[in-house]
């Protein structure tokens, strides 16, 4: 753990350095459209999510005009994203379930917003702290999978797992942050295929580690 504990502050004060005001690529206006977004994100890249949805709200603004939607109209609209159908039921249970249970309203607490159909533990993260600034954990997706291994950060492999062992490293107010900033840091240098390793700051501290499952 003391080492851990020392190679985090090191990578937090490089993450700090590259990314002074970092932020998430989804495109939303207001938590709903924030929680949509992250919904429509699992197993797609960020910029085809933004593409879709200024047409997505505009046909259903919010969770009670997503909750009355045919899910046939919405399959197609959500198409391009993949797995349409299982997101499309996700959303229409989601939002009846906004509209039944929190007045139609995103809830700002961990264990309520993973009531909903399709929120699990990272959207759930995603969500506090990208509408309402809240840390209740550290949303953990591919790219701080790939990161916190690779750096000795976690021998885990389960997401919830690797959170629970990223949590006491990092402060409390930084885990939204880290979350953004490993997600940049992933796609510009330590890259899932062919890492920038002999340009990356942390290459005087980082072991390199390379899990059998990568992806």
């Amino acid at each position: 753990m003391p080492q851990r504990q020392k190679r985090a502050e090191q990578v937090l004060r490089v993450l700090q350095a590259r990314y002074p005001k970092p932020k998430t690529n989804l495109v939303a206006s207001s938590p709903w459209q924030l929680l949509v977004a992250t919904v429509l994100s699992a197993q797609c890249t960020d910029a085809r999510v933004n593409a879709l949805t200024p047409q997505l709200f505009a046909r259903w603004p919010g969770p009670r005009e997503m909750a009355a939607a045919d899910l046939s109209d919405l399959e197609e609209v959500i198409r391009p994203v993949g797995f349409y159908h299982s997101k499309a039921k996700n959303l229409t249970l989601a939002a009846k379930r906004l509209c039944e249970v929190y007045g139609g309203e995103v809830p700002k607490c961990l264990d309520d917003l993973m009531t909903l159909a399709g929120v699990a533990r990272k959207t759930a993260n995603v969500v506090l702290f990208g509408a309402f600034g809240i840390n209740a954990g550290l949303a953990v997706d591919t790219h701080v999978r790939r990161i916190s291994y690779r750096l000795g950060l976690t021998d885990a492999r389960e997401p919830v797992r690797i959170e629970q062992d990223l949590l006491p490293l990092f402060p409390q107010e930084e885990w939204g942050n880290v979350n953004h900033r490993m997600v940049w840091f992933g796609r510009e240098v330590c890259k899932a295929r062919r890492p920038l390793c002999d340009s990356c700051e942390m290459r005087s501290f980082c072991p390199r580690r390379e899990p059998s499952d990568e992806s």
